[in-house]
């Protein structure tokens, strides 16, 4: 594992601020660790000391913007669900983003080490925010007792990532308010 005790603060700020510039300016797959490192001012061994490859640069750049994880609680499940399905299917039918989580699925199925990161500094938090928001709504009787939770997250989001890998229909307002509605009909007392 890299030393991280032997970063520079500067020069990790200035390689993960690269890393985001490239990938707003070029697709993820013609990004080079190469280029990153120029752009950064730093040698490519100074990257390698750090990261094993650029899927770790990446992520690292992407969690270190993203904001906690706050999910709408208006005391009303069904419209804290639209929204947060609805912004998740506008994130997964965005081009660039879109071109960013399909490469690094490709390098996670080849990478457990790199899977586990994604799922646990990336995924995790954000369906963790789900799942207590789920539990909420539960105490509140606005779903069944009995229902798993981690299967309702499962329910929510599985679909929108089939359909997105697959390309399999549009990733629309319309289809994620439809897999709300079908989610909340068996889950609902």
């Amino acid at each position: 594992m890299p030393d991280a005790t032997r970063r520079s603060e500067q020069s990790r700020r200035a390689i993960l601020d690269a890393a985001l510039t490239l990938l707003a300016e070029t697709d993820y797959a013609k990004m080079t660790i190469e280029a990153i490192a120029a752009r950064a001012g730093v040698g490519k061994q100074t990257i390698y000391r750090w990261w094993r490859r650029k899927g770790e640069v990446i992520l690292e750049a992407l969690t270190g913007q993203a904001t906690p994880v706050v999910l709408p609680d208006s005391g009303d499940l069904e419209a804290d669900l639209r929204e947060v399905v609805r912004a998740t299917v506008a994130e997964f039918g965005d081009p660039r983003l879109s071109a960013t989580t399909r490469a690094l699925t490709v390098e996670m199925l080849s990478d457990d080490d790199l899977a586990g990161q994604v799922r646990d500094r990336l995924l995790r938090p954000q369906l963790d925010a789900v799942r207590d928001r789920l539990a909420v709504a539960r105490e509140q009787g606005q779903i069944r007792t009995d229902a798993d939770l981690g299967l309702v997250v499962e329910l929510i989001f599985g679909p929108i990532f089939h359909r997105w890998l697959l390309s399999n229909g549009p990733l629309t307002p319309a289809y994620a308010d439809g897999l709300v509605d079908h989610v909340l009909a068996a889950v609902r007392p």
